[in-house]
């Protein structure tokens, strides 16, 4: 998957050596191996201890997070095209996962799980790292298995930086926006189950797939939003977070005119992973 990368000539950066206005250093250089994406890195990400990141605006508003778009380049060169995705803690979101998500997965801080339990200040914090966390996690963990998702760039507290999927400074349509029907959406339809395939051989089950956190990125789907994944041998709702989503997005193609099995789908994709 290419990134977006911007012409020198059009670059926001101002000249100067200190970052302006809607801009920081580079958080590359103050991350350590363990909050940086899979190795090897692409080609494409800007590592440059003199890079800036420069805020472009907001992408997507959610109900825990926020999607902002960000140039990291170094001034007067070409950039990258990022996204930075900014969990807020349970105090500022209206929204709350649901607990069986959760089941198989231990928190490794006894004080920090307390904490969330009692939704305290420092745990309504936590969680929002937490899930900061999860989600970085399972973008790696995706990436590894082969799953067309946005490559994890790296995490610093409640931020996940990930390439930006998109044509310029737009990001790609969802699938659910597209106005195929029929047997127009067979590739699309396809790719899903390559998706499906992949996260079962890995032992995984996405949790919450369906068209909306699908991308139709130039005909080729990506997957977002993953910080709810599910361990299907651990989580003993593993296989209904699977079900669910064939059903999720075998309904959907079935309703714009492509037939599909979800059933059969579903056996498929057991038999994939044991």
């Amino acid at each position: 998957m290419s990134s977006v990368r911007l012409d020198a000539s059009a670059s926001v950066l101002p000249p100067e050596l200190e970052p302006g206005p809607d801009q920081r250093w580079s958080t590359w250089q103050a991350s350590s191996p363990t909050q940086r994406g899979p190795l090897p890195h692409p080609d494409w990400l800007v590592t440059a201890s003199g890079a800036f990141d420069t805020e472009l605006g907001i992408v997507k508003t959610g109900k825990e997070a926020d999607v902002h778009l960000i140039e990291r380049a170094v001034p007067g060169t070409a950039g990258v095209l990022l996204a930075a995705k900014r969990y807020r803690s349970s105090r500022h979101s209206d929204f709350h996962r649901s607990g069986s998500y959760e089941e198989g997965r231990t928190m490794r801080n006894t004080r920090d799980a307390r904490a969330v339990g009692r939704k305290s200040a420092y745990g309504r914090t936590v969680a929002a790292g937490h899930w900061a966390v999860s989600e970085f996690d399972a973008l790696c963990r995706a990436w590894r298995a082969g799953v067309p998702v946005p490559y994890p760039v790296q995490i610093s507290d409640t931020e996940v930086l990930m390439e930006f999927v998109g044509d310029g400074r737009a990001a790609a349509p969802r699938l659910a926006q597209s106005r195929l029907h029929g047997e127009e959406l067979r590739d699309a339809f396809d790719q899903v189950v390559a998706v499906l395939e992949a996260f079962a051989r890995a032992g995984f089950a996405h949790g919450d797939l369906s068209p909306y956190n699908l991308l139709d990125h130039e005909g080729r789907v990506v997957v977002i939003d993953l910080p709810q994944i599910v361990d299907v041998a651990a989580n003993p709702q593993g296989l209904d977070f699977l079900y669910r989503d064939v059903v999720n997005v075998s309904t959907w193609f079935a309703r714009r005119g492509l037939d599909n099995d979800p059933e059969n789908l579903f056996a498929h994709l057991v038999s994939v992973m044991w």
